[in-house]
C-alpha cells in the first residue's frame, strides 16, 4: 500500500490568491436566522498566500493577511484542510479589501 504524501503548503501561481473563506453568517444583525440555502454569491475570507506575481505587482494593493471581498464563481476549491475552507481566486474575483483606520 503506497503511502499518502502530505502537503505543507500550498502557493498560488499566476495571478491569483489562496484565501481562506470566512465561516457563512447563520443569521442577521437583527437575529433573524439564515437558511443554509440562502449563499450569497460574494464571499469574505483572509488571504493565506499571494503569488509572486501579485506580489511583485505594485497596482495590486494586496498582502497576507488582509480580509476580502471575492466573488466564488471561478474560485477553486483546494482538498487541503479537512474542512476545505481554503480557495485559490483569481485577483480579478477580489471585488474588495477590507482597510482599518488604524
Amino acid at each position: 500500500m503506497a503511502k499518502r504524501k502530505t502537503y505543507e503548503t500550498v502557493e498560488p501561481i499566476g495571478a491569483r490568491i489562496l484565501v481562506r473563506k470566512d465561516e457563512p453568517k447563520r443569521e442577521t444583525r437583527g437575529g433573524i436566522a439564515l437558511p443554509d440555502a440562502a449563499e450569497i454569491p460574494t464571499i469574505t475570507g483572509r488571504i493565506v498566500a499571494i503569488s509572486a506575481v501579485v506580489e511583485n505587482d505594485d497596482e495590486m494593493p494586496l498582502k497576507q493577511y488582509d480580509k476580502v471581498l471575492f466573488h466564488p464563481k471561478d474560485a477553486i476549491p483546494v482538498e487541503f484542510e479537512h474542512d476545505n475552507q481554503l480557495f485559490v481566486v483569481p485577483v480579478d474575483d477580489i471585488v474588495a479589501v477590507f482597510r482599518s483606520n488604524d
